[in-house]
């Protein structure tokens, strides 16, 4: 399914989760990013659907991403440096800008440039100690070398990804984060599920594949 698809059901369950959680709408951008990042977390896995034939505005999202990540990504590290407190949301949202940036390419580079991203990730996580920044950065650094719909695309990466979103919960002091991250994780691999190639939901334990004719 195209990364378009993905993203704007992402949106649609943060939007969602904002409006229960916080009928104010005072965090919906932080339920709505958190929901988006992972409804396309599952495609940093090999070869990206995303990564097929660009449209010219797909092309210049991507700069854009790309540019937006690189600019947070060095104002992080200045602060860092100058001896600043740095804010989560402002790392979090550098790092997915940069991620759906490179998620449109493809190769030993853009896999390097993922991981590379993901160590940074978890180095930050380290100095923080927080595990669950920490599981995000490992998984960022391990998935890009997966081959595309492998274990990326299970069962098994849903509590894992709730696991991992309870951190960040509990890091804001955001209601519902945890499982709006899982459900927006979940939405992938359903609508995966929709499309010919369908998905291993229990892979390895079995190479069969789930898909559902619509």
């Amino acid at each position: 399914m195209r990364g378009k698809t993905h993203l704007a059901i992402g949106v649609a369950i943060g939007a969602g989760a904002a409006v229960y959680f916080s009928p104010d709408l005072t965090h919906a951008h932080t339920y709505i990013g958190a929901a988006a990042f992972s409804a396309l977390a599952a495609d940093l896995d090999g070869t990206s659907m995303l990564s097929g034939k660009l449209t010219k505005a797909s092309r210049q999202i991507r700069q854009y991403a790309v540019w937006v990540g690189c600019i947070c990504a060095a104002a992080v590290l200045y602060l860092w440096l100058a001896g600043h407190t740095v804010r989560l949301e402002i790392a979090c949202a550098g790092i997915s800008a940069m991620l759906i940036g490179l998620t449109m390419s493809t190769g030993a580079i853009r896999n390097a440039l993922v991981s590379l991203v993901g160590i940074g990730v978890a180095a930050l996580g380290l100095s923080r100690g927080e595990w669950w920044l920490i599981g995000v950065g490992v998984f960022i650094a391990w998935a890009p070398w997966l081959n595309h719909r492998g274990l990326t695309h299970t069962l098994w990466m849903i509590p894992l990804w709730w696991w991992l979103g309870t951190g960040l919960e509990q890091d804001l002091q955001v209601e519902g984060l945890a499982i709006t991250a899982a459900l927006g994780y979940l939405s992938h691999l359903a609508a995966d599920t929709l499309t010919p190639s369908g998905v291993k939901w229990l892979y390895p334990l079995t190479k069969f594949t789930f898909r559902i004719k619509v």
